[in-house]
């Protein structure tokens, strides 16, 4: 075998050292998994808590990710069991494949790196009036409300964008918009969508789709999609099941 051969080329050593940046502005979206999604949301005439009927204080949920970068011609997919106890968020990874540098630098960098926020305190990233300001509330043409939301900091655990709620506005659907702060230099954008669904009372993610800007490597691409076993200790009932199946289904169109 010549060195020719045994050596990464140019093209891969370039997407080498730009994975850590790539992993670090995705982990912001999929830490926020953990993260209860409360916030205010305010019109001409009232103001709106938007809070789960029970607060999310554990969860136990089967997560299918998949990251590719179209420049480097890179991508690959890995499914992992995934717990959080309320204090610390653990995982199993059960299979994977496709490009080996992108499930062992990127997909398990991801949920390597939401473990360590995960356990440093999460609470800097969460929908609330500490962290952002909240909008009046607005309307869509297909009947869907929205709440412009403001981070109050330059941070890369916050979102510019706004929520998107169901027609009568007591629910959230979705949270979209880029990051407050880009996480390195060369990172200049990254937006995300992130879905949520009330299984069994409460309000979870079920999806995340987000799409990083890297100098030089193109746009990086990354989808989560969460399908619960268990929310805070009860397993999800039948209903529950079904109606995160049509959220991802959703989400994907």
């Amino acid at each position: 075998m010549s060195q020719r051969d045994t050596e990464p080329t140019t093209r891969e050593r370039n997407w080498r050292r730009r994975t850590p940046l790539w992993v670090l502005g995705f982990t912001v979206i999929a830490v926020m998994a953990v993260i209860p999604a409360a916030g205010r949301g305010r019109d001409s005439s009232t103001a709106t808590r938007f809070t789960p009927d029970e607060p999310l204080t554990s969860y136990r949920a089967f997560r299918r990710m998949h990251a590719k970068s179209e420049r480097f011609n890179q991508e690959g997919w890995l499914n992992a069991w995934t717990e959080f106890d309320g204090r610390q968020f653990t995982y199993q990874i059960v299979d994977e494949r496709g490009s080996d540098y992108v499930r062992n630098k990127v997909l398990k960098g991801i949920l390597k790196r939401e473990q360590e926020i995960v356990a440093e305190g999460p609470a800097r990233a969460a929908l609330t009036e500490e962290n952002y300001v909240f909008g009046e509330t607005g309307a869509q043409a297909d009947g869907e409300r929205y709440v412009q939301i403001t981070p109050k900091r330059k941070d890369v655990m916050l979102v510019e964008g706004r929520m998107v709620l169901t027609p009568d506005g007591n629910d959230l659907l979705r949270v979209e918009g880029r990051l407050a702060k880009n996480p390195s230099f060369w990172t200049s954008l990254v937006n995300v969508i992130r879905h949520f669904a009330k299984i069994d009372g409460v309000r979870v993610p079920v999806a995340t789709e987000s799409i990083a800007k890297v100098k030089f490597a193109g746009q990086s691409q990354l989808s989560v999609v969460y399908e619960y076993e268990s929310i805070n200790g009860q397993p999800v009932s039948v209903a529950g099941k079904l109606l995160v199946a049509s959220a991802n289904v959703g989400s994907r169109q």
